[in-house]
């Protein structure tokens, strides 16, 4: 099977991606940013399934980290052929005329600049394998807006841009790239309040917020299709019409 890179999986939506991939028979690197023990925890319920796993961090909001991360797999795994970049930062509900430039460009940074520079570091060791998967987590926020502010919303819209273009260049050489966008998932990015989570849950199709699992089995099923590319997905509970 293939090596697969999963950027922000020490918990929550990446934790699973990299826990479902690991049973599809992966071997898995386990990205971070400052969780390192979560990480190593993971990567040893990967172990556990047999497969081999590294924690690989650093700060995704320094341009150096991606392309370091990305040959510190290729030296312990392999070549990246399978890249989901999940890792992205978020802030409490901002008004745009609250963003300040620092802040902006951090969330830029770190959800857009770090997956650009993941997938070219990547990208050209696919293109000579003549295969590869690309996989961009989004959210429902680069549709609507979202409930974060402009500077997510926006770092998140980059994301789908971005794989329009891969994809088109990697199609004929077996490299597909595509953009899952996830709405309101069940992880420690909800408010704890439980009123708001109960409202939250209400404002969904179906009733509920979805979970982390949902979404690693959607994320598993785009890399295992070799038909599917240049697509955002949207998982949200059927509630955002596309």
């Amino acid at each position: 099977m293939s090596v697969a890179l999963v950027t922000g999986a020490s918990r929550g939506i990446g934790r699973a991606i990299a826990l479902r991939l690991g049973e599809s028979g992966h071997d898995v690197a386990v990205g971070y940013g400052t969780r390192a023990a979560e990480a190593e925890e993971v990567a040893g319920e990967l172990a556990a399934l047999g497969r081999r796993s590294i924690a690989v961090g650093g700060d995704l909001g320094d341009p150096a980290t991606p392309a370091r991360i990305v040959g510190e797999v290729e030296e312990r795994l392999g070549g990246v052929e399978i890249l989901v970049a999940n890792a992205g930062i978020g802030s409490p509900p901002t008004g745009v005329l609250e963003i300040g430039q620092a802040e902006w460009e951090r969330t830029l940074a770190v959800n857009l600049t770090a997956p650009f520079l993941l997938a070219q570091r990547a990208f050209a060791g696919m293109l000579e394998r003549g295969f590869g998967r690309i996989v961009f987590v989004s959210s429902v926020a680069a549709y609507t807006g979202g409930l974060i502010g402009a500077h997510y919303a926006a770092s998140k819209a980059g994301l789908h841009g971005l794989a329009h273009s891969l994809a088109r260049q990697g199609a004929a050489q077996g490299v597909t790239v595509n953009v899952v966008a996830p709405g309101l998932i069940e992880t420690d990015m909800v408010p704890a309040d439980p009123a708001v989570r109960e409202q939250l849950a209400a404002s969904r199709a179906v009733g509920r917020l979805g979970t982390s699992e949902e979404v690693a089995d959607l994320v598993a099923a785009v890399v295992a299709n070799g038909y599917l590319s240049n697509q955002s997905i949207v998982i949200d509970g059927g509630t955002l019409p596309t």
